[in-house]
């Protein structure tokens, strides 16, 4: 008997984070514009701090995959660690959430990624370092019915190449793409066939800008715009106005929904949307739908320290839907 095809597979780098909450009498934030902040402390002082927390198996699509399987699709991650205790944590925690590790590699002699996470208040400022994994292309038997597509390191060119190759043999699978630094960096060009490949497509209004290299601020614009770099169905947010769907030639507009309690730590939020979103097609929703699902799991999330603990079940996400404002709806524009 063959193996029970995967509704959710999520690649991308995986990472311990490690949070520090600063001592807010030791650091503050300069504001020099409302485009750069500055997290100031003494420069060589001992400088306090609150607390410190360990959080593993993390990123961008370790965080999707976890969403996904809490909302009930069978999800896998295929990603990369290395020998060290730091790896071994990392798979315990998959293990432990229920994730097939099944295209997880381990690699002797390389460190698993690990992140220092500086909060200040709800926001925080990331430390990172990434291990240059010998990216590999593993045969993905049977194709999963969708592939999530996020953070890889600097060194994954080749990689997102095979990742295209596959695609183009596997018309069936479908791809979301939600990029990160890098593959922003890389620049559309480059990996011109995912961006044609992606059934749905993620990012922020800032980051929209960035791709597309325009000062535009028209959502609907920026929409049509990303849609003709290849995506069937891009999605903008834009913060606490809400979060937009080009889907079948019309655009829909969704609110936020309402913080039951300041947020404690933003980190996940954006990972959360995309991944709640991209689960709520995968579970046959129209798109004015999941546009309702997305932010529920963000308001979650933002309640707990890190990007995973406030990730919702179905039943809880769906009670939350229920008992939503009278306004929390999708409107087309």
């Amino acid at each position: 008997m063959g193996k029970e095809q995967l509704d959710f597979l999520a690649i991308g780098d995986v990472v311990i984070d490690n949070f520090i909450e600063l001592n807010k009498d030791y650091a503050h934030i300069e504001d020099e514009s409302m485009h750069k902040k500055e997290l100031c402390m003494n420069f060589g002082d001992k400088i306090p701090y609150e607390d410190a927390k360990e959080i593993p198996a993390v990123g961008n699509s370790p965080n999707a995959a976890v969403s996904a399987h809490r909302l009930g699709l069978g999800s896998a991650i295929a990603t990369n660690i290395g020998d060290d205790e730091y790896g071994k944590r990392i798979k315990f925690q998959f293990d432990k959430e229920g994730i097939s590790t099944e295209y997880l590699l381990v690699h002797t002699g390389l460190q698993s990624n690990y992140h220092f996470v500086l909060r200040y208040k709800e926001e925080r400022t990331i430390l990172v370092k990434h291990t240059e994994f010998p990216y590999e292309m593993e045969p993905w038997i049977p194709a999963p019915r969708w592939i999530y597509l996020s953070s890889l390191a600097e060194n994954s060119l080749p990689y997102h190449n095979m990742i295209a190759d596959w695609l183009e043999e596997n018309p069936d699978t479908k791809l979301a793409f939600q990029p990160g630094t890098f593959q922003m960096k890389l620049g559309y060009d480059k990996l011109k066939r995912l961006y044609e490949r992606a059934e749905l497509f993620f990012c922020n209004i800032e980051e929209a800008q960035r791709i597309l290299d325009t000062k535009e601020t028209d959502i609907t614009k920026l929409l049509v715009m990303m849609h003709e770099l290849g995506p069937n169905m891009p999605v903008i947010t834009d913060g606490p106005k809400g979060a937009y769907v080009l889907a079948d030639g019309d655009v829909w507009h969704q609110p936020m929904y309402p913080d039951p309690a300041p947020p404690v730590d933003r980190t996940g939020a954006g990972d959360a949307f995309a991944s709640t979103f991209t689960s709520a097609i995968a579970l046959g929703k129209e798109p004015q739908e999941a546009l309702g699902w997305g932010p529920i799991n963000s308001m979650s999330v933002v309640q707990y320290i890190g990007a995973q603990e406030g990730l919702l079940s179905r039943e809880k996400l769906e009670e939350y839907l229920a008992n939503a404002p009278s306004d929390y709806k999708a409107t087309k524009i």
